[in-house]
């Protein structure tokens, strides 16, 4: 998956800093990092789903990031917090 822009509406990123503590920047080093990535669910837009991203930050925290991946190659982030046991051993797994 070739991503090219990332996008976190004003509205998720406020809930990114004030609910989990995440800023704009970790969510960016995940993403444009090697993050395992999973589907999730389909988009209410044919082309358009769900997917989740399991990586790891450079100051080395983990994260998961919820996002639709759009046609043009763009991100747009709906949910990122820190991974749960299960989603790190998820993302451990080779």
């Amino acid at each position: 998956m070739r991503i090219e822009k990332i996008v976190i509406p004003a509205s998720i990123l406020a809930k990114l800093h004030w609910k989990h503590h995440v800023s704009e920047e970790e969510v960016d080093q995940v993403l444009r990092g090697k993050p395992k990535l999973f589907f999730v669910e389909k988009g209410n837009i044919r082309g358009e789903d769900v997917y989740l991203a399991l990586g790891k930050t450079e100051g080395g925290r983990y994260l998961s990031i919820f996002f639709v991946y759009k046609v043009n190659k763009t991100v747009i982030v709906i949910s990122a917090r820190d991974m749960t046991k299960k989603e790190r051993i998820r993302h451990e797994k080779k």
